[in-house]
């Protein structure tokens, strides 16, 4: 007998000819969040991944795993050989180590038999096993609609894979497989969710963050590295690249209507993050805009902003409410560095009534009185680039 703990992917079964890419994808970031486990042994097997493990480290494995996306369930198992009697005690086993653990009165065996040779068909097996079950342990019933538990055994043509967990995953795609994207990342409760719907697409993300310094505090810097340090969990390794605009905003706030401030500060940072993500072969940028959610996320406003480059910019938040997003920034624990009180660039010089409808050509005309490309210039030139880590 073994432990190993068995991965579960969803739509890349629908990948066709493509799936041995999003498969091989997968194992690799499940070597990579296992590596500190002593690099554990991952292996295919049909439909499934598998990784062998130690008694004393499974948990901590699961719970690393399910964070990996492509994955919709993690289990762990007992691997064992394919002889009845070995099936027999081991789903005992399962199924009393489960009710030891949780509130257990019912069950149903759920039996997969992968390899066709194997002489006894699922469905006998299954009654078999439930059988021997109810002889066995005291206290429990079967319940074939709507189980406390339920004791899987998969059948493979290897092994015989044994568990009662289905520890759910994230599911999507695994990280970069659909290209790369850069993340406008603020210290608000927004981005961060923004960034992780996108890489759970298949999306490699790195991050640019704007501040103000030193109008804005570097404990303002240290929330958005902490945030990217949570997001890496999810995402892996990536960079942020880290710009002051406070040049750009008093230019603004000099030579531009008031009420412009913030729809042309967004227009700016739209424009260094086109450049940096050209430099970088990057496909897209990431927001965490939500419509109408601030003055300059209303429709003409997106538009207005849309207009400043020509990269595709992905919103994922757009038709969500607050109360949806915050649930999942509670989910990636990302809520509670979210709302740490400090200040970033939006706040500086920000207009008591900022235009909520923009026009077009009004806002091109203010920029005409700006410097555009030598401030993004400038900015660009001193922009400090940090490597985040999970």
């Amino acid at each position: 007998m073994d432990r190993v703990v068995s991965v579960s992917f969803g739509e890349i079964i629908l990948k066709g000819a493509n799936r041995s890419f999003f498969v091989n994808k997968l194992m690799k970031h499940i070597r990579r969040v296992t590596r500190e486990f002593g690099s554990p042994r991952v292996y295919k097997g049909h439909g499934k991944v598998f990784i062998e493990v130690n008694e004393e480290n499974i948990d901590d494995i699961v719970n690393r795993v399910k964070k990996v996306f492509g994955i919709v369930y993690v289990s762990p198992c007992y691997r064992i050989g394919k002889e009845v009697e070995e099936i027999e005690k081991y789903s005992l086993l399962a199924t009393k180590e489960a009710k030891k653990n949780r509130d257990i009165n019912t069950f149903k065996v759920k039996c997969k038999r992968v390899d066709k040779n194997f002489p006894i068909k699922s469905m006998e097996m299954a009654r078999e096993l439930g059988g021997k079950i109810l002889n066995e342990i005291e206290d429990i019933s079967v319940d074939v609609h709507n189980p406390d538990l339920y004791v899987y055994v998969d059948i493979r043509s290897d092994y015989c894979y044994i568990y009662t967990e289905r520890v759910k995953g994230y599911g999507g795609l695994p990280l970069g497989t659909n290209g790369k994207g850069l993340l406008l990342l603020s210290g608000g409760i927004d981005s961060p969710v923004a960034g992780f719907m996108i890489a759970k697409r298949g999306v490699a993300i790195n991050a640019i963050h704007y501040h103000s310094y030193p109008f804005t505090s570097e404990r303002a810097e240290e929330k958005v590295k902490k945030l990217a340090e949570i997001l890496s969990i999810y995402c892996g390794e990536f960079n942020i690249y880290s710009v002051n605009i406070l040049d750009i905003q008093k230019e603004i706030n000099e030579k531009c209507p008031e009420d412009e401030m913030t729809i042309l500060s967004r227009r700016f940072m739209m424009k260094i993050a086109e450049r940096i993500a050209r430099e970088n072969d990057i496909d897209a940028l990431i927001t965490g805009e939500s419509l109408g959610q601030v003055a300059s996320q209303t429709m003409k406003g997106l538009n207005v902003t849309n207009s400043a480059v020509d990269i595709p910019i992905f919103r994922p938040l757009i038709g969500m409410d607050k109360t949806d997003i915050i649930e999942i920034s509670r989910d990636i624990e990302t809520y509670e560095t979210s709302i740490l009180p400090f200040e970033d660039c939006c706040t500086v010089f920000l207009p008591k009534h900022p235009v909520t409808r923009p026009r077009l050509e009004d806002i091109e005309e203010s920029e005409r009185l700006l410097d555009v490309e030598g401030l993004i210039d400038n900015a660009v030139k001193q922009m400090e680039k940090i490597t985040v880590k999970p």
